[in-house]
């Protein structure tokens, strides 16, 4: 699905997602920003991204 969006829960940042172009479900992300690493929780229709925190980061 092209135009997936997350925004981070730490840093509340947009999440580039285009580093995962084969995102999934369960799939473990992390913030560009803060570093923190996220699981993908939900993907909805609309292309928004779910995420729950895994690691608190650097």
């Amino acid at each position: 699905m092209k135009n997936m969006k997350a925004i981070c829960p730490e840093c509340k940042n947009d999440i580039d997602l285009s580093r995962y172009p084969n995102l999934k479900i369960s799939n473990v992300i992390e913030c560009n920003v803060c570093g923190i690493t996220l699981a993908v929780k939900k993907i909805q229709l609309d292309g928004n991204v779910e995420t729950e925190i895994v690691d608190e980061g650097k």
